[in-house]
């Protein structure tokens, strides 16, 4: 999840309740037990949370020397980059070289660069001069994801019976839309895009919240690109949503349910490869199609074209490895 911290150095009351109130990560502030009686929140201070200097660091970037510094001080803690014009300074390398760089940002506008740099973008944004209209608007953006992942096409093989499994219904803390779901792999080098339950149908009401997505040895992508189990998620764990674009954002998993249910068997080729998937065997669960519409597990058939992400080289504890790996 992106840190989204607020600049509140020079103290408002109502501006950091309207920060807490508006999904704020952190505030920045003299003293951290004026934040603390409004709410529970990560604190920027000398006595709090996070301390200047110490865990958090500041620069201004003018020139590619300066631009060497932030990265130095970007190995210590989170390092707060400002810069006058967010277009021509090149974050890329921070970027490419730090995970904790945040980036000071005034509007929507310096917001949705520093985000997009790299596709990954900055770890975080901290707003400068707030006010409650920037702060709803900032956050806005950073919830709704500026990630990307690229997706690939799978040619459905083959469908079949798999017989009874422990299957995982993951309940996010998010009410996706049609085309949104998670990326679930019967193997670490290639993911499938599972849909969520947004669709009406004559059975169940939709849960938009829950995607429906596997056996419980698949594995499920993470908000970090790393990969889980789907048995080990929990409560408080956070998923990568992926939509039949590639527009990836993070969702806060509320629960978990594993129960047992009859299974399928799916065999999908890509690249030259067949890979699989194994899934619920019910009208509600769905995979999605090349042009983007979902598509019931019970009516998918060979010859289907679905959409998936293939991964290169392989995963050690959740983690991409650059080495050979062979899964069957």
């Amino acid at each position: 999840m992106k840190e989204f911290w607020v600049d509140l150095s020079r103290w408002d009351k109502e501006l950091a309740t309207a920060a807490i109130e508006g999904g704020a990560t952190a505030i920045l502030c003299e003293k951290a037990e004026d934040v603390r009686k409004l709410g529970r929140i990560k604190t920027i201070s000398a006595d709090g949370d996070l301390v200047l200097g110490r865990d958090v660091f500041e620069t201004h970037i003018k020139d590619t020397e300066t631009a060497g510094e932030a990265a130095e001080l970007s190995k210590k803690g989170y390092t707060i980059v400002h810069t006058t014009d967010w277009t021509v300074i090149p974050l890329e390398n921070l970027v490419a070289g730090s995970d904790r760089i945040i980036a000071a940002a005034e509007d929507a506008a310096e917001v949705k660069t520093a985000l997009g740099v790299l596709e990954k973008g900055v770890a975080g944004i901290i707003l400068k001069n707030p006010t409650p209209e920037k702060i709803r608007e900032v956050s806005a953006i950073i919830s709704e994801g500026t990630g990307l992942i690229g997706l690939d096409t799978f040619t459905v093989t083959s469908v079949s019976d798999a017989g009874m499994g422990d299957r995982v219904c993951v309940d996010t803390c998010t009410l996706m839309e049609e085309g949104e779901g998670m990326l679930i792999g019967n193997t670490s080098s290639a993911f499938l895009l599972v849909h969520a339950e947004t669709l009406e149908n004559p059975y169940v009401a939709p849960r938009p919240f829950r995607v429906n997505a596997g056996a419980v040895h698949a594995y499920a992508m993470m908000e970090n690109m790393k990969t889980s189990y789907l048995s080990e998620i929990k409560s408080g764990d956070r998923v990568l949503i992926a939509d039949r674009d590639g527009k990836t954002s993070g969702a806060t998993v509320g629960r978990v349910k594993i129960e047992k249910r009859p299974m399928l068997l799916i065999k999908a080729e890509s690249g030259g490869k067949e890979h699989t998937m194994i899934l619920q065997n019910a009208e509600t669960i769905r995979l999605v199609k090349e042009g983007g519409s979902p598509v019931s597990v019970i009516s998918i058939k060979p010859g289907d074209k679905i959409l998936g992400h293939i991964e290169k080289g392989g995963r050690h504890f959740g983690m991409a490895v650059d080495e050979s790996i062979l899964e069957k």
